[in-house]
């Protein structure tokens, strides 16, 4: 086995991370925004090693995503491990018909989790859960300053929470506002309680260049606080914008059962210049205690793309297989949907062995639940390819692969009629569609392929098995990343189908996907 390893040990877009430990194991979970299921857990006996095993929201009645706008939805979940049971708490942003803090519970961190518990006058983003010593849980979240003075002034606040009654108790209590003298966004909080402080760990600074973590603790967990004279604790925000990590924070903080400490955070790796197609990613890094004070990555201070494994039995899972056959009863758990249930408009089981896309009126332009099937582009150089059937009945029909950032941002590699059956590639930027390339090509039975190598993204197409022909090359990636397209999300790519606002009883049966990363070379 190797004495290193490797960051990020979630690649692509797995952002906002929070840890918890049942006794040898640990478990994961991140954010998800608009995507459907939401809130992936993950499982790891090594920290270096780990395998999604579910999700926490799988039915709708769980998240009400419709017409949420991209980058709104699930923001920051926070897992913990109490007493037999598992909570995340999360924050639901921009729902039509819910929105704001929410409880859900599982004796299982597979699965199946509680309907959610919505938590009124939790105001605010990035909740998490204290359990204490004396059998208290508090409530930890931050929210616009009740005397906000500037953009992002912001505030972290504690109450306690009933858990029988899931409700706030109490009355609240303004905690910290970050450690930088009118520090912007001091979010993401977490209390812990270590020897004999409680320590108050935040994210401030943004989401962007200026992320960091900064720490404060007290001998009561109600303050008050006082700031570590070191913060921030970790930050690349002084380390300019050609850093190969970059917008490093949102920490949560934890150990082992070897009485190591560590700390999972978000952070982005910039490509083809300050462009981050993967968005934000987790990173795992060390933690030192010096002078009742947590070190983060010692002697460096920084995020390292490599460290030492931890002094845990490494336990490494099967591999994922790179081709989905579609043979399975249920999609895979790399795959999401967007804003509703992938079995409103998909099959596994009207024709075995193939993905069925009914076409619906949505399209990927609109706040809306279209025909599509995705996965996260997790590879700075990768390739993605499927095969499918299709006939476009009409010019509005359309089936193929996507690559999307949002609604705004996002390439259409279809097959559609115009007179004859073409293969087209459409690019949206800023809300405009523009053709980039089209050609004729034989149906029903089609492949499409995109490869990627940094910004420059390729899309092939063959009539036959293994006769790739070049629709077009060096088409530009960075209308994927947020610092073009904006908000929170790293690229996502797979299988859509739409009759773009038409009725249509027609579909596509994809037969096979296949994602793979591909040499640096």
């Amino acid at each position: 086995m190797k004495n290193t390893f490797r960051n990020p040990i979630l690649s692509g877009c797995y952002p906002d991370p929070s840890i918890c430990r049942a006794g040898d194991d640990f478990y994961l979970v991140t954010s998800t925004f608009e995507y459907f299921p939401g809130l992936p857990i993950f499982h790891s006996r090594d920290l270096v090693h780990w395998r999604q095993i579910g999700h926490a929201l799988t039915r709708e009645s769980q998240l009400p995503l419709q017409e949420v706008h991209s980058s709104g939805g699930l923001y920051a979940p926070t897992i913990r491990y109490h007493n037999g049971t598992f909570t995340i708490i999360n924050t639901l942003v921009g729902g039509k018909a819910q929105s704001g803090n929410f409880i859900v519970t599982a004796t299982d961190p597979a699965g199946p989790w509680s309907e959610p518990f919505w938590l009124d006058g939790a105001d605010g983003i990035d909740p998490s859960l204290f359990f204490d010593a004396d059998g208290r849980t508090w409530y930890v979240g931050s929210r616009m300053a009740l005397n906000s003075q500037f953009e992002g002034h912001t505030e972290v606040w504690l109450q306690e929470l009933d858990l029988q009654a899931m409700r706030l108790i109490g009355e609240p209590l303004v905690l910290w506002e970050g450690a930088l003298k009118g520090a912007r966004w001091a979010e993401a909080p977490h209390i812990y309680k270590i020897g004999g402080y409680y320590y108050l760990l935040i994210a401030e600074g943004g989401t962007g260049q200026h992320h960091a973590v900064t720490v404060a603790r007290s001998k009561n967990v109600a303050g008050p606080y006082e700031a570590n004279p070191g913060n921030p604790i970790l930050s690349h925000r002084h380390l300019g914008l050609d850093y190969p990590i970059v917008g490093t924070g949102h920490a949560d903080l934890f150990d082992t059962p070897s009485g190591e400490w560590w700390a999972v955070l978000l952070g982005m790796r910039p490509y083809g210049g300050y462009y981050y197609n993967l968005g934000r990613e987790t990173f795992l890094v060390p933690v030192r205690w010096e002078e009742d004070w947590p070190v983060f990555s010692p002697g460096t201070g920084k995020v390292e793309f490599e460290y030492r494994v931890p002094n845990l039995p490494q336990q490494p899972w099967p591999q994922t297989p790179a081709r989905d056959d579609f043979d399975a009863d249920s999609l895979a758990l790399q795959w999401n949907a967007l804003r509703a249930s992938p079995e409103r408009f998909a099959s596994l089981s009207e024709r075995p062995g193939f993905l069925r896309l009914r076409l619906q009126p949505e399209s990927l332009a609109e706040n809306a639940s279209p025909s599509f099937i995705g996965r996260r582009q997790q590879h700075i150089h990768f390739s993605a390819q499927t095969e499918f059937e299709f006939s476009p009945a009409s010019s509005n029909e359309c089936a193929g692969l996507a690559v999307t950032q949002s609604p705004d941002f996002h390439y259409l590699f279809v097959v559609t009629l115009q007179g004859e059956p073409v293969v087209q590639l459409i690019k949206r930027t800023a809300g405009v569609e523009e053709i980039l390339a089209r050609v004729p090509i034989s149906i029903p039975r089609i492949r499409l392929k995109v490869e990627a190598r940094e910004q420059d993204y390729g899309f092939y197409y063959a009539d036959k098995a293994g006769d790739w022909q070049a629709l077009l090359e060096g088409v530009d990636g960075r209308i994927l990343s947020t610092p073009v397209a904006g908000g929170f999300l790293g690229a996502y790519l797979g299988m859509y189908a739409s009759s773009n606002g038409q009725a249509s009883n027609n579909r596509a049966d994809f037969d096979w996907f296949e994602y793979a990363e591909l040499p640096q070379s």
